[in-house]
């Protein structure tokens, strides 16, 4: 069995060395443009290829995301990016840009392409048709089952990665435009406002209120540790750790955390994982702890709606609060310079431990049971909890480690060094191999003759180096001497050229990017999705979720998520990759987030009659890709824009009318605004609270848009 990869998060050089430290397979990272996360701290090109270069001395992959939507007027400096990533020995790029995906594929064939999760595959043909595309590795959407994932595993040639420890969407990954059309701040583009997070209310449809707590869409944290076992035995290739906007500490507890639980697992067949570790993993970052929807989470307890932030661990009570002088009865260990968050409903406040006091005594720690009197300005009531969120001497321990931890790769060493010849050194680390001829010949001795032990002495130096070595063969005839500052030279040579070996080199190739595409005819048609079907019987072309009755100028829409797909041989609107392979006749919908001319030519060349574009792109971008598409292809596209809508600003596996038992109701947000969930077939969308609306109707067609659509109801 092929051991299964650990892939750790980089945020920035300190958090990536910690990754290697702790004992990852592999790390992601991403550059200063194009990655999902644009507001860690990231890498600029110069410390790309310092990343790249210290991980491959260590045996690290290295995966660079560039999974955001790409706008027509990007395409050049992405490919750029791109080129020089290749040349740079990167070991794979995570996409999400099917235009960007082609294009990629096509001009560098040898560069190792990964789907990332913001591709929405969550299906078998999703992965199916990945794998047709020449991706080698498919990130899966973190609300795929287990088993569907196992069946992707044993039937196709295909690598799957999961999601097992860290952050959660509450939408499915690449279908939310909440940031979008509320920030504005676009998730796709790599600055989410993280709408999730927020407060709201929630309103049945009589208008009652029906929550207690308040931040109804913050999904809890993912731990999956306890599950390693299953999700390894699924035949995953890759287990992924959330967190480049985590501090380094963060990411070496949790990467050894899981290294641990993994060894363990090839050790003995059995993860055993013991509370200290959880208590451990909820002091560094949780908002509660969920196993996720693969796992088979249920639905009420996948959010923690009391609060979005990490909550750490309970250790205390509040006693009593006398001015500013706050009792706290203690359930745990709590020291100075710790940092707890002081509970209210009315407020919680944080705060770190200056000084504390048992019996007006000045301490240092306190144990369980202690009362302790700290300082507190805020606003409190009896018996409200007390959380630490910052374990002081935890997180001094994980730099310790961090600090003087060496991780080490094993190598066989042999040098012979024979009278009137070369002496020779050949270093293996199991993989690669040098031999180095010195041309240097060793002198007879007149005093203090070399030993084997005295070579061996010198040739074991290699603290300086990411070497071990393991074992030494020492061919050394009698009464010869080298100097030792020559030895260490020829034995800094020798792991100066194993280093090279280990750097290896891409196999950089680029290619001249074609496509055969069909032309369209410019029309000046509307479109409308609606199931109120006879209302609107004059739009040359009605979109419907009703199978039943469909006519000519009529197409059945389809969900965004599938897991099951329907027999249907007519026409239909397609919202996700999956669809593609499965049926002849189809248009796309937003939800493929289209902003660039190469993912219009993309599903035009897939089979796609009409594509509709993202609502992210404003009049210019969509006039930027029907000129770039004509221009380059000599053809003309047949594109659709929504011209009205309340448009679905999250999908989601989470179901909220299910969980508080209403047919549909109202989120509320700070400002009053009411955003419609809809839930239909275990899934649940949630609308924006205003309409997009687009008046210059002529100016659409005259760019080149053939079809405006309006949709006229929730589906």
């Amino acid at each position: 069995m092929k051991r299964v990869e650990l892939l750790a998060p980089a945020g920035n050089m300190e958090s990536l060395i910690a990754a290697i430290k702790a004992g990852c397979d592999a790390v992601y990272l991403s550059g200063k443009l194009y990655g999902a996360r644009a507001f860690a701290g990231n890498f600029d090109n110069d410390d790309i290829i310092k990343a790249i270069n210290l991980a491959h001395l260590y045996g690290v992959r290295v995966y660079v995301t560039i999974n955001t939507i790409i706008y027509e007027s990007e395409v050049s400096g992405f490919i750029d990016y791109v080129r020089f990533l290749h040349k740079n020995n990167v070991d794979a790029v995570l996409i999400q840009d099917f235009g960007m995906l082609d294009l990629v594929r096509k001009k560098f064939p040898n560069l190792e392409v990964h789907a990332s999760t913001q591709m929405h595959i969550h299906n078998y043909e999703g992965a199916l048709l990945a794998k047709k595309l020449g991706i080698k590795r498919v990130v899966m959407a973190r609300e795929t089952p287990l088993d569907i994932i196992k069946k992707i595993n044993d039937e196709i040639d295909i690598e799957t990665e999961v999601f097992i420890h860290g952050a959660l969407c509450i939408s499915y990954s690449g279908q939310c435009l909440a940031s979008t059309l509320i920030g504005p701040r676009s998730a796709n583009r790599g600055t989410c406002a993280g709408i999730c997070r927020k407060a709201y209310n929630l309103y049945d449809e009589f208008n009652n209120k029906l929550n207690d707590d308040r931040y109804l869409l913050s999904s809890k944290e993912l731990c999956t540790i306890k599950d390693i076992k299953k999700i390894i035995e699924s035949g995953v290739s890759s287990l992924k750790i959330e967190g480049r906007m985590k501090r380094p500490e963060y990411v070496y507890m949790v990467v050894s955390m899981y290294k641990k639980a993994i060894d363990n697992y090839y050790d003995t067949g059995k993860v055993i994982i013991n509370d200290d570790d959880i208590i451990n993993l909820k002091k560094m970052y949780n908002r509660d702890f969920t196993n996720g929807f693969m796992m088979g989470e249920k639905n009420n307890s996948f959010t923690y709606e009391k609060r979005p932030n990490h909550i750490g661990i309970k250790v205390g009570s509040v006693l009593s609060k006398i001015g500013n002088d706050l009792k706290i009865k203690l359930f745990d260990n709590v020291n100075v310079h710790d940092a707890l968050r002081v509970l209210d409903d009315k407020e919680d406040k944080g705060i770190v431990i200056n000084k504390m006091f048992i019996n007006g005594k000045s301490v240092s720690s306190a144990h369980k049971n202690d009362v302790i009197t700290i300082k507190y300005d805020g606003y409190v009531q009896k018996g409200k909890d007390v959380l630490l969120t910052t374990d002081y001497n935890l997180i001094d321990d994980i730099n310790l480690k961090i600090k003087n931890k060496r991780r080490s790769i094993p190598i066989d060493i042999s040098v012979s060094i024979k009278r009137g010849k070369n002496v020779v050194l050949t270093a293996s680390d199991g993989t690669n191999k040098v031999n180095y001829d010195s041309g240097i010949k060793p002198e007879d001795s007149i005093k203090a003759p070399l030993s084997t032990h005295s070579v061996k002495k010198q040739l074991l130096k290699t603290n300086d180096t990411v070497y071990e070595v393991s074992n030494i063969i020492v061919d050394l005839d009698d009464n010869l001497f080298i100097p030792v500052g020559i030895i260490n030279e020829l034995r800094r040579h020798l792991l100066s050229m194993l280093d090279e070996k280990r750097l290896y080199k891409s196999n950089f190739k680029e290619c001249n990017y074609t496509i055969d595409l069909p032309n369209f005819d410019k029309v000046r048609k509307k479109s409308v999705l609606t199931n109120d079907i006879n209302e609107y019987k004059n739009y040359d072309l009605i979109y419907t979720s009703i199978k039943n009755n469909i006519t000519d100028n009529m197409v059945y829409k389809l969900p965004r998520v599938i897991y099951n797909y329907e027999d249907y041989n007519k026409k239909v609107l397609i919202g996700e990759l999956g669809s593609i392979l499965k049926y002849n006749i189809f248009d796309t919908d937003f939800s493929f987030n289209v902003v660039n001319s190469y993912a219009v030519a993309f599903l035009h060349s897939m089979g796609a009659d009409i594509v509709t574009l993202s609502y992210e792109l404003n009049f210019k971008q969509t006039k930027d890709i029907v000129e770039a598409y004509e221009k380059r292809y000599h053809k003309h596209p047949n594109l659709q824009v929504i011209s009205y809508a309340y448009p679905e600003a999250m999908i989601c596996k989470y179901d909220i009318n299910n969980k508080y038992k209403v047919n549909y109701s109202y989120l509320e947000d700070e400002y009053k605004n009411r955003y419609k969930i809809v839930s239909n077939k275990g899934f649940m969308t949630i609308y924006n609270y205003k309409p997009i609306k687009i008046t210059n109707h002529d100016e659409y067609y005259k760019i080149g848009i053939n079809y405006l659509r309006e949709n006229k109801k929730d589906f």
